[in-house]
């Protein structure tokens, strides 16, 4: 892998490797990702507050995750986001919590919110602020 999209790369490996329903928040029009994963055997969707161009096979809904309609989240068990703003960090964490999904963040360069939760190096380094196998009073600390 070289270039920028080693990013991508990585992260949608490590991720087609571990979960079967995923969604990507923010995914700008980039579906690199997500078609790795897809490869893989997952269901994925990419979710935008604003509308992009059709993407062949890949599922896509605009949604603003400060007002998140739930049922595009609800059954996922991975939630993630590569570069999301620092501000979209609350929202994601709550969404994640709410829907008892994964929430795993490839933050834009040293960039991290609160502990930076567990950290994963999967050939970038993925921070994973939620985990669905967590209990109700771990969950309420997301």
């Amino acid at each position: 892998m070289s270039g920028y999209k080693h990013i991508e790369e990585a992260i949608g490996t490590f991720i087609g490797m571990r979960y079967r329903r995923c969604v990507e928040v923010g995914y700008g029009g980039n579906l690199v990702a997500a078609l790795i994963i897809q490869r893989r055997g997952g269901s994925i969707l990419c979710v935008d507050r604003k509308p992009f161009p059709p993407a062949g096979t890949i599922r896509t809904a605009v949604d603003d995750i400060t007002d998140p309609d739930l049922r595009l989240y609800r059954g996922s068990d991975c939630i993630y986001a590569i570069r999301p703003g620092i501000e979209m960090m609350p929202d994601l964490i709550e969404l994640a919590a709410n829907v008892r999904s994964d929430l795993l963040i490839y933050h834009l360069g040293c960039e991290i919110y609160q502990d930076g939760g567990e950290r994963i190096d999967c050939g970038v380094i993925l921070h994973r602020y939620c985990a669905k196998q967590k209990t109700q009073s771990e969950r309420e600390k997301c």
